[in-house]
């Protein structure tokens, strides 16, 4: 009854049309959940994510969950996600993504979740990290630990979404680090982030988790800028 009268007075709305949504619906409407753009990565090894990363580092699994759209319904629950509070959102992709690739193989030889990190001033600006949820999500399902405290952001930058590509590759490959200890060693890392675009901050958070001896690298992402 009570959450009945704060949705009277407080309606909740569907994080990618805005409309109201039902009592048996959660964050992302029903309509909106069948027409989000999914890029069936998993079906496929060689997927386009993937081949990003060809010569680049060498990668056991790439996949995202969904396309991005500029102006699209993705774009906007990304947004919501990581501007807005709705850290929600993230688990629900979370679990979303976790049933699609928990029976692949790659999964089966993960031994932590990274998620990619934000500089402590970030964070303190933002109060959490929009990766978090959706790593928890997989972390629960896959019955994976997640550790955010390997992988480190060193230098405070302008968000990637104000900066132009160029501005988005210049001097990635230093702001990222890494503390392991011997134990850390021998590995395979999933890291997790939002948006896929051009991969210039997976391939630099990829490399400072490759300076652990024996690490190897997989990623998952929500989504991957489409064109």
């Amino acid at each position: 009854m009570f959450n009945s009268l704060i949705n009277l007075f407080f309606p909740k709305v569907c994080a990618g049309c805005k409309t109201f949504i039902g009592t048996n619906e959660y964050v992302i409407c029903t309509v909106c959940r069948h027409e989000l753009p999914l890029t069936n990565h998993h079906l496929n090894p060689e997927n386009e994510a993937f081949k990003k990363f060809y010569g680049r580092i060498p990668v056991e699994h790439v996949s995202a969950l969904l396309y991005f759209h500029k102006k699209g319904m993705v774009q906007e629950i990304i947004h919501n996600l990581k501007y807005k509070g709705h850290e929600e959102i993230g688990t629900v992709l979370g679990e979303w993504y976790a049933s699609d690739l928990k029976h692949s193989d790659f999964v089966k030889e993960v031994d932590v979740i990274i998620p990619v990190p934000l500089h402590k001033k970030r964070l303190k600006e933002r109060g959490y990290n929009q990766v978090t949820n959706f790593g928890l999500a997989l972390s629960e399902d896959f019955k994976i630990p997640m550790n955010d405290s390997i992988l480190k952001r060193k230098v405070y930058s302008k968000t990637q979404s104000k900066k132009n590509l160029l501005g988005r590759t210049e001097g990635i490959e230093t702001i990222f680090d890494v503390a392991f200890n011997e134990e850390d060693s021998n590995k395979h890392y999933l890291l997790i982030d939002d948006v896929l675009t051009t991969g210039a901050t997976l391939e630099a958070c990829s490399k400072a988790l490759l300076k652990i001896p024996g690490a190897k690298i997989s990623i998952v992402c929500m989504a991957m800028a489409h064109s």
